[in-house]
């Protein structure tokens, strides 16, 4: 079906069914998709969930949770090679448009907080992506010290920082506010630029840009 009509004309349930490739006794591989999808109720709900969640479902072991999770990460990673494609950032739609498709679908739902950084040469092309903590569902502890360390290792020009919400919301908080001001003093006294700080909630919609919004001096 698939090679005969496309695998656009396809369900997700069939999808899933060649992902998975076997059944279990009594139940083929696109019911067994099905009562993924029923369970999950969408992929992004399936790319959340752990190895350990997946395996809960009857008829899905180890090895079909693994099949899927590896399926999905193709996808985010596909995302990300478009990010990836572009050389130069020149405003701050490209800065947002970098940042949704290559963290985005990693950040999104994350249960706890991530503080990444992206360094960039003197023409504003992305060198390197790092991230600099993981923390708790509330917050993540940055040092200033690590991302000058970071960017002085990659002979960076200028960084973005990115950080996700676990909660969705993207109004800065008084410790977003605070560390933005603590890192962008630290890297222009060694002439390196601030060009934004970006917090991603639950959908690409869904984000804060210090720099569209004034916030960075």
């Amino acid at each position: 079906m698939l090679i005969d009509k496309g695998p656009a004309s396809l369900p997700l349930s069939k999808l899933l069914a060649i992902i998975l490739r076997t059944g279990r006794r009594g139940t083929n591989a696109e019911e067994l998709g099905r009562k993924l999808l029923n369970s999950f109720g969408t992929l992004r709900a399936l790319d959340s969930a752990g190895v350990d969640e997946l395996c809960r479902i009857e008829g899905i072991g180890p090895a079909k949770a693994v099949q899927i999770k590896a399926a999905l990460e193709i996808g985010k990673r596909f995302c990300g090679e478009r990010a990836e494609k572009i050389r130069r950032i020149r405003k701050a739609e490209d800065v947002i448009d970098y940042v949704s498709e290559l963290f985005g679908p990693y950040l999104r739902d994350a249960k706890k907080e991530h503080f990444y950084i992206i360094l960039l040469d003197i023409k504003n092309k992305p060198i390197q992506n790092i991230e600099i903590s993981k923390g708790s569902v509330q917050a993540s502890i940055v040092d200033s010290k690590e991302i000058i360390r970071e960017a002085t290792i990659h002979s960076a020009s200028s960084i973005i920082m990115i950080h996700n919400h676990p909660s969705g919301e993207t109004e800065p908080s008084g410790e977003d506010i605070r560390i933005t001001k603590q890192i962008a003093d630290a890297c222009n006294f060694i002439g390196i630029k601030v060009l934004d700080h970006i917090i991603i909630g639950k959908d690409k919609e869904d984000y804060y840009s210090f720099a569209r919004w004034g916030m960075l001096k």
